[in-house]
């Protein structure tokens, strides 16, 4: 404010003394015209000055002023100091975050709003053969050009990642996500999962096979068993039938484990069937009804509702395995007593669910992520006496997958569970309509 004071001071002395001389030598108009002009030359002068000085590079020091000037350059002085240091800094993290990005054995490319080209580390020239003399600035999907990418990329749902094979070399697989970032720009992150697969395959072939090799042996072992307990039942003391029961028991829970694991290596290693057809869901709810009360022999009440009568596409061996694992499952861990309900609905966008509902105990919130693990249990001791193996919802889980659809698990605990089987739109076959002609006919 002091410069600002000054200056004006500074332009009515100039108006009063030219003023005074210009009323002496009796032209008062032009005095004051003069003590104007001497002020305007010398802004113009340091508006010169300011130019010259901001068309100089970056350290040279701002030329002399008086008064709001020699403030003005200063400032201006002080505050391309004070920028040129946050620009060093800035420069000086953007290195560092690149010099890291380098340094990762994963590909990082970031992508402008347009889905562009801007920067990417070493690892992703690796990876998907980008090259920094001629590359930037060029749409990705120009290099990664793999129709279910391309689908990825164009979707605003980035939560999961992308599972596909190099465009450098079919031999390596890649897994891609995408996270959005800034003014609609785009992050990729890519990461070789090539040993990975081979170590996942490697145990699938390793189950598979040791299922395989244990199935011979289980059944020798069971036949030998039940011939022993049906022609000398009568002459085994009773501590030898007891042990040849146990026996029996444990040979039998094992084929139902291999028989498990020989389902899950199927779907995980073998395509998706191709000649599928339209399933009757009301018919095949109304059998898993029938086989659930059959295995629940009267300790549970269960029953049946059909409010969708669309037909869905798919494996029917698949979707009865599935659902009869849910069944199942809702009879071996509720208590006595319960009631469950199997009910075939429609869900969402025009696709359709299939609910079975129980009024048991529950699950706790923390262990209904995991319940699709192979042998993972809630409760132990309890699975382990019900006899099942723990793969009925990783199979259930797996079928879906086949069939473009998903499991959700709404439950509290001392409020029953509901394990719903959610299908897409596009896997439900158009009603049949059934005419008034046909009808009176029928």
């Amino acid at each position: 404010m002091n410069y600002w004071l000054n200056e004006l001071w500074r332009l009515a002395y100039l108006i009063v003394c030219f003023g005074i001389l210009g009323f002496l030598l009796g032209y008062p108009g032009w005095g004051l015209a003069l003590g104007l002009a001497i002020h305007l030359t010398m802004t113009l002068r340091h508006l010169k000055r300011l130019y010259r000085w901001l068309e100089a590079p970056v350290d040279q020091r701002p030329p002399d002023g008086e008064g709001v000037w020699g403030d003005l350059f200063d400032r201006l002085w002080r505050y391309q100091k004070g920028q040129q240091q946050l620009q060093n800094r800035l420069r000086s993290v953007l290195r560092r975050v690149q010099e890291s990005a380098e340094s990762m054995s994963e590909g990082v490319v970031m992508l402008d709003s347009r889905g562009c080209l801007d920067w990417w580390n070493s690892a992703a020239e690796r990876l998907i053969g980008l090259d920094k003399r001629h590359d930037h600035g060029h749409h990705l999907t120009n290099y990664m050009r793999d129709p279910d990418f391309v689908r990825y990329f164009r979707r605003s749902d980035y939560s999961e990642p992308i599972t596909l094979k190099s465009p450098v070399s079919d031999a390596r697989s890649l897994a891609c996500q995408i996270t959005r970032f800034g003014d609609d720009e785009r992050l990729l992150v890519i990461r070789d999962i090539t040993r990975l697969q081979r170590l996942e395959q490697t145990r699938r072939d390793f189950v598979a096979n040791v299922s395989h090799e244990l199935r011979t042996p289980l059944t020798v072992l069971t036949g030998y068993l039940e011939t022993w307990q049906d022609s000398a039942a009568d002459m085994l003391p009773p501590a030898m039938q007891r042990g040849l029961d146990r026996m029996h028991e444990q040979t039998d829970r094992m084929q139902h484990l291999v028989e498990d694991l020989l389902t899950l290596s199927r779907l995980e290693t073998s395509d998706r069937q191709r000649d599928e057809h339209s399933i009757d869901m009301a018919a095949l709810c109304e059998s898993l009804r029938s086989d659930g009360a059959a295995l629940a022999a009267g300790s549970h009440g269960i029953s049946c509702e059909i409010a969708e009568q669309r037909r869905l596409f798919g494996d029917q061996q698949e979707i009865h395995s599935a659902l009869s694992n849910l069944v199942y499952n809702a009879v071996r861990y509720t208590p006595e007593g319960c009631h469950i309900t199997i009910r075939y609905c429609r869900w969402g966008e025009a696709g359709a669910a299939v609910e079975v509902i129980d009024d048991g105990e529950g699950i706790a919130p923390e262990h209904i992520p995991r319940l699709t693990e192979r042998f993972y249990r809630v409760d132990k001791s309890r699975s382990v006496a019900s006899g099942g193996t723990g793969l009925g919802l990783a199979i259930v889980k797996h079928v879906l997958l086949r069939h473009d659809a998903w499991l959700e698990i709404d439950s509290d605990p001392g409020e029953g569970a509901c394990f719903r089987c959610i299908f897409p739109a596009a896997r439900m076959a158009a009603p049949v309509v059934v005419s008034a002609a046909d009808s009176r006919a029928g």
